[in-house]
């Protein structure tokens, strides 16, 4: 079991930026996957960004180049750093981590507000 929880929401105007943080239940060295997703209303919860075990990172086209998926393993958390945050970046984001075994299995966070508004 893996238990999240997402921190950092809230609301900014368009070009601020905020840093989202997530912490895992236990050591994410554990786990082989962990991510951001968002959803607007009314829209599909989306990939924002993932990173892998070994530090591998993908992200949305939408927000390369302004996103960055970070981790701290002696905290067990997982950041992400939005900087020029546009109001189609609003949404709820969620924070998922994937445990690679027999079965594999996915868990999510309650997720946290972002709002982008002048």
């Amino acid at each position: 079991q893996v238990q999240l929880v997402e921190s950092g929401g809230g609301l900014v105007q368009p070009g601020g930026s905020l840093r989202l943080a997530c912490a895992a239940s236990r050591s994410i060295f554990s786990i082989n996957l962990m991510g951001w997703y968002r959803q607007a209303p009314g829209k599909q919860r989306e990939l924002v960004a993932v990173i892998s075990s070994g530090s591998t990172t993908n992200y949305a086209d939408s927000v390369k180049g302004r996103f960055t998926i970070s981790t701290d393993n002696a905290k067990n958390k997982v950041y992400l750093q939005m900087n020029s945050l546009k109001p189609e970046d609003t949404a709820v984001y969620y924070c998922k981590a994937v445990v690679v075994g027999f079965p594999t299995r996915d868990y999510w966070g309650q997720g946290t507000q972002v709002t982008v508004s002048s």
